[in-house]
């Protein structure tokens, strides 16, 4: 279900029959199951995200790798297969963290606080910048995404539901990560030839607080029609 809900923030398909559209919709996308929740925990499941990260790190027309999951405690394991899928000239987005409450006060847990990753957290809707309730922030978050209402604790992020046309409302730095990536894809196809750093570029020049750094939430939100512009 939350894999499902990921890819369709990222690349459901534009149709009339009223459903959710992606922000990537034309992309092309490469869904590798890893895990069995969205806690890199078990033994199988770090040995699972190595090899899903070193799948599309060897695949050339792989150029983004969003991964809506993580741990509060790192694996040599997974970091080795990050670090290699860097070195491949990937782009990888990952989220910052979405807890209850009581946990919430972690900062960005692993793999985002890595070098190699870009980690991306929600946020409320409007000013000042807040971090949504269960998302995580801090020095490491490089974007955010409004997932959450001011007002009450509603998701605002529209996705694919598991069955029906009717959307499915999403929320968290899950969430905000699928979204951003599927934004980094639109930049991308705008000249395909960028290099991974050069997106990146595009995107914070068209980040809300840019050329100035939010101490827990980054460059703020993306302005996805000027990073494509």
């Amino acid at each position: 279900g939350h894999g499902t809900q990921m890819a369709g923030l990222i690349a459901a398909p534009r149709g009339s029959g009223g459903t959710a559209v992606g922000a990537a919709y034309n992309c092309n996308l490469l869904s590798i199951r890893v895990t069995s929740d969205v806690v890199i925990n078990g033994s199988s499941e770090k040995t699972g995200v190595a090899d899903g990260l070193t799948i599309a790190a060897n695949r050339s027309n792989v150029k983004i790798i969003s991964m809506s999951i993580g741990d509060v405690i790192s694996t040599s394991r997974v970091s080795d297969a990050v670090k290699y899928a860097y070195g491949k000239g990937k782009l990888i987005f990952a989220a910052a963290g979405t807890s209850l409450s009581w946990t919430s006060w972690w900062g960005v847990i692993f793999p985002a606080n890595m070098a190699e990753c870009v980690a991306i957290t929600g946020v409320k809707d409007g000013l000042p910048l807040e971090k949504c309730n269960t998302c995580h922030e801090g020095s490491k978050v490089d974007f955010v995404v409004v997932m959450q209402r001011r007002s009450d604790t509603n998701r605002t992020a529209l996705t694919l539901a598991l069955s029906g046309n009717t959307p499915a409302y999403v929320g968290g730095s899950s969430a905000a990560t699928a979204t951003t990536a599927g934004i980094a894809a639109q930049v991308w196809a705008t000249n395909p030839s960028m290099t991974r750093d050069q997106v990146l570029t595009k995107l914070k020049n068209a980040s809300s607080l840019y050329p100035s750094r939010n101490a827990n939430l980054g460059w703020g939100i993306i302005d996805a029609s000027r990073a494509v512009a």
